[in-house]
């Protein structure tokens, strides 16, 4: 399967949250499924978790993280193809991105000059990579899930990108002390989707944020930098350039299909 996965940061949260919720889930989500209608497997998101002030250095996205779940990239290209034919559009009424009833419009800010407010791209699911897992069931460990997208920068090949990572980052990362699950996931191209620009989608798994703390910034495993490198601090790659990342809980709060209806 092939899930696209999607980032969302908002530069005035407590403001701005009340009135993207209700339009999230009374019209763009409704919306959405009505685009793909039965070709969703799931329609699931989260709402980050609130963190610690060092989880912001690490390219760290606040609003949502929302997930849809397809069986394949060649079902959706049967109805949704890469390349429309010039003039053609692939749906007949466009999405509603403003709510009519809020006072203020909902504000699609860059993070940062230069960093777009959303990180979108398809990875395929479940994860093709399972550094760590079957160490621990639910009912021996809480959870907090650090979500994490990469890219390399640019003028690295993805074969010498990949290769630093898969054997030698990865085999230093799976020293950190308290780490309960590791895996990942390699981005894939989408039909009507946005062109792969990251790699990766990789999850880290602790305990806490006091268990992330020691084991990502008080007691760290050696790592090797890698000589391509522009970033000299762990995990090696920019925030929000080649790095971004947020913290989820292990249940999703949204599941549209079980909460929302196609519209129209």
């Amino acid at each position: 399967m092939i899930k696209s996965v999607f980032m969302l940061h908002s530069a005035d949260l407590p403001n701005e949250l009340p009135a993207f919720e209700r339009w999230l889930l009374r019209y763009h989500a409704p919306e959405v499924m009505a685009k793909d209608i039965g070709l969703q497997v799931r329609f699931i998101s989260y709402r980050p978790i609130p963190v610690i002030p060092e989880v912001l250095n690490y390219g760290y996205y606040n609003m949502r993280v929302t997930e849809v779940w397809f069986r394949s990239a060649a079902e959706l290209e049967e109805l949704e193809p890469l390349k429309h034919a010039p003039g053609r559009t692939d749906r007949v009424l466009g999405f509603t991105w403003q709510a009519p009833w809020a006072k203020q419009p909902i504000k699609w800010r860059e993070v940062k000059p230069g960093v777009p407010q959303r990180v979108a791209f398809s990875v395929f699911t479940p994860p093709t990579d399972i550094f760590l897992g079957g160490k621990y069931c639910a009912d021996e460990k809480s959870i907090i899930r650090w979500y994490t997208v990469m890219k390399y920068p640019k003028g690295v090949s993805r074969e010498e990108g990949e290769d630093w990572f898969l054997n030698t980052h990865v085999k230093e990362t799976l020293q950190q002390p308290g780490l309960i699950a590791y895996f990942s996931s390699r981005a894939c191209n989408m039909p009507g989707r946005y062109p792969v620009e990251w790699v990766r989608l990789t999850e880290l798994w602790y305990e806490d944020f006091n268990s992330w703390k020691h084991a990502v910034i008080d007691a760290p495993p050696k790592y090797t930098k890698p000589p391509w490198a522009k970033w000299d601090k762990y995990p090696f790659l920019e925030p929000y350039a080649d790095f971004t990342s947020t913290f989820i809980l292990e249940r999703p709060d949204h599941d549209y299909m079980r909460d929302a209806h196609p519209y129209p």
